[in-house]
């Protein structure tokens, strides 16, 4: 039995000043930031890394009862026999890491944990407290860096490869990749890239691990699995239009995407596998018929939430392992189409599209799907996105759809605070990226609980969705 000792207090700090603070003396560090509601946690150190949390005992110190906050980075296909790149190969390979501090913001406040394999001594918690009660207010720093684009051709061929094999009846849809290689002017900085995604304009889930030098970071959209005692929730996301210019040209293109059966039958997809899942481990299963519109900085998805009570016996780790990978990420069936991506595609994607999050000590937590991320090391790093493959997909029209989802993570090179990131000097045009505003067709999923979600007829109306850019 692993006894750990968490300390953990009220602190009238901001997590992200106090962060860029105290990070300069730890090279292990691990963010799970959901800008759309009080779920961020932002860990520093490793006190420990377990293969399993069944042998962890909890001894909770300090005026909050908070338990200890374990990350946990997992690879979409950790099978995979093909090597990663040699960035994603400097990260090893644990199951959950327990930091020795983690930054928190949550239902039960602002707080300070501080974690140990014996009692946590006083002076380690008033010396990292009065750091970050001293940390001065974060400045966003623009990352000049230049983009070797990726051949279209290779991409066609990937995509007639998928094609042929939803023809030949082997899989009806496939998720495939692009990833770009950037090269910046100075070394990319892991605390430039996430403040530029937590203050910049992307939406969802802002991820960092970082190991020694090389850093894994993006903001995705993509909510897993969330488990709060018996409840659970996900999110069926399939489907995806432009943004659009103007929110008349939103309202019309969210219209046409609703409409439109092939994105419907790719929502679909998504939608059986995930109420599958939780009728099998859950009950009160909820999943409504219709999808509602989930709009994004520069797209947006067709979205169904998910929810359930989960059976007794039945953890979240087991759940997550049960969901991922969903035709979301992967295509259907599930484990055929992941065959068919390890023989498509010419790399093996590491963390991208693979399950990340936190559990705490109770067995709470949730996992994030990775997309719109990127792996970096000096001045070299690699941007990973996605689509799905379906009957009738067009290889540009899906080329240029990546083109849109890589504005997400190549958000975070500026350091402009405006909402338009496509217009900022740091970051290149979506054409520069393959990214022209064509129709487009991914799946992915979200946070139910972000409360901009609409359905057909809200678009009828003149109200506008919060939050939406």
């Amino acid at each position: 039995m692993t006894r750990i000792f968490s300390h953990t207090r009220p602190i009238d700090a901001d997590i992200v000043d106090a962060f860029c603070m105290l990070q300069k003396g730890f090279t292990d560090q691990f963010v799970y930031y959901d800008k759309r509601r009080a779920c961020r946690y932002m860990g520093l150190g490793r006190c420990i890394a377990l293969p399993t949390l069944d042998d962890a005992e909890s001894e909770l110190e300090g005026p909050v009862d908070q338990p200890p906050v374990y990350f946990s980075f997992n690879r979409f296909d950790a099978e995979n026999p093909a090597p990663t790149d040699e960035l994603f190969e400097a990260f090893p390979r644990l199951k959950f890491m327990l930091p020795e501090i983690v930054l928190i913001e949550n239902e039960r406040g602002t707080l300070l944990q501080v974690n140990s394999l014996g009692p946590v001594y006083a002076g380690r918690i008033e010396r990292f407290a009065r750091q970050a009660l001293a940390a001065p207010p974060r400045r966003r720093q623009s990352v000049p860096y230049s983009v070797e684009p990726d051949s279209r051709e290779a991409w066609r061929a990937a995509v007639g490869a998928g094609l042929a094999a939803i023809e030949a009846g082997r899989v009806d849809k496939v998720v495939l990749s692009r990833r770009q290689r950037l090269v910046a002017e100075r070394p990319f900085s892991s605390k430039d890239l996430l403040v530029n995604l937590i203050d910049g304009p992307a939406r969802g889930t802002v991820l960092l691990y970082r190991y020694a030098d090389v850093f894994f970071c993006g903001c995705t959209p993509e909510l897993l699995v969330r488990k709060t005692g018996n409840e659970l929730e996900s999110m069926c996301l399939a489907g995806t239009c432009p943004a659009g210019a103007t929110e008349a040209e939103r309202k019309r293109l969210a219209s046409e995407l609703m409409a439109d059966p092939k994105n419907r039958a790719e929502h679909d997809y998504v939608v059986r596998f995930i109420r599958e899942v939780f009728r099998r481990t859950c009950y009160d299963v909820d999943v409504p018929a219709e999808p509602g519109i989930l709009p994004l900085t520069h797209v947006q998805h067709l979205c169904t939430p998910a929810r359930a009570r989960i059976l007794e016996g039945v953890d979240l780790w087991e759940m997550k392992g049960d969901l991922h990978p969903t035709p979301a990420v992967a295509g259907t069936p599930v484990g055929e189409a992941k065959m068919l991506i390890r023989s498509i595609e010419a790399y093996n994607r590491g963390f991208f599209a693979g399950a990340c999050g936190y559990v705490d000590g109770d067995g709470d937590g949730e996992f994030s799907v990775a997309l719109r991320t990127g792996v970096f090391d000096g001045e070299i790093g690699w941007v990973y996105a996605g689509c799905g493959i379906v009957a009738g997909s067009v290889a540009d029209d899906e080329y240029d759809e990546i083109g849109m989802k890589l504005m997400t993570v190549l958000s975070a090179f500026s350091g402009e605070d405006d909402a338009d990131a496509a217009a900022s000097p740091g970051i290149r045009s979506a054409a520069a990226v393959g990214g022209s505003r064509t129709a487009v067709r991914h799946a992915s999923a979200i946070d139910p609980s972000s409360g901009a979600m609409e359905t057909l007829a809200d678009l009828t109306n003149d109200q506008r969705v919060g939050g939406a850019r």
